[in-house]
Formats: structure tokens, C-alpha cells, sequence
């Protein structure tokens, strides 16, 4: 289960997406200083509207100058998946981030779920393997 290195979370409460971090904090205040992270949120929410966002830089695991935003998980819960096998979902996730992957982000893990998947799921985004060139070592 993620805990520390989760950094936001979309609940859709009504017609607008609210951000915030774990600590119930508005991302609006953290987004400056990650503008990677921030330009994930936002284009994931425009592409997919999703009930459920969690974006994870998980930079810190890898062997990467403090601060980066190379390496991400996301956990996207959206009606637009219904229907879609798993391959064609992380290929629109992909797509949707497609300036990302070409300007510098070098990883990116992709959970991709219908609201009923999720439902019925442990609701728990797992954990990345240790990077054996990151801290892992």
C-alpha cells in the first residue's frame, strides 16, 4: 500500500474535481514547484473525468537528483474505461500524457480501472518493487 509518496487524490463530490493531498491540503498550494505532476493531474481529469486520481511520483525510488519528476505511478477509476480491455486503457493513458513521455518522464506505471473494478478491488494501490539502482540497492 502507497502511504508517504502518495501526492493526490481526485474525488469527484460534485460537477469539479477537487485536489488535495493526504493531509486534506489544497494541491493548488504544491503544484508550483511540481509542474510535471500538476500537468499529469490535469490532463488525466480533461481526458478520462474520473470518480477516482491518485498521481505518485515515485522519483524518490530511483537514482535521480532530489526533486525530479521522471518516474510516476497513476491510478485512474473512470466510467471511460467500461468496455475497454487493458491494453487500449494504458494506451489512453498514454496518449493523453503522450508530451510528458517524450519531454522527460521516463516511467510510468499505469493502474487503470472502471468505478466497479475499483469498487470491488481493495482499494489499495499497491507498492513498487524497490529499484535496484535507486535506494533499492
Amino acid at each position: 500500500m502507497i502511504s508517504r509518496a502518495v501526492v493526490g487524490t481526485v474525488r469527484r463530490i460534485s460537477s469539479t474535481p477537487s485536489f488535495h493531498n493526504r493531509r486534506g491540503e489544497p494541491l493548488q498550494k504544491m503544484s508550483s514547484n511540481r509542474p510535471v505532476e500538476s500537468a499529469i493531474k490535469k490532463k488525466l481529469v480533461e481526458a478520462f473525468q474520473p470518480v477516482h486520481l491518485m498521481v505518485v511520483n515515485e522519483s524518490f525510488m530511483h537514482n535521480v537528483p532530489p526533486g525530479s519528476e521522471t518516474h510516476f505511478k497513476v491510478l485512474v477509476v473512470s466510467p471511460t474505461f467500461e468496455n475497454v480491455p487493458l491494453i487500449k486503457r494504458h494506451r489512453l493513458v498514454n496518449a493523453a500524457l503522450s508530451e510528458e513521455l517524450a519531454a522527460g518522464v521516463h516511467a510510468l506505471s499505469i493502474v487503470a480501472r472502471t468505478p466497479g473494478q475499483w469498487e470491488k478491488s481493495s482499494q489499495e494501490l499497491e507498492q513498487s518493487p524497490a529499484c535496484r539502482g535507486g535506494f533499492g540497492k
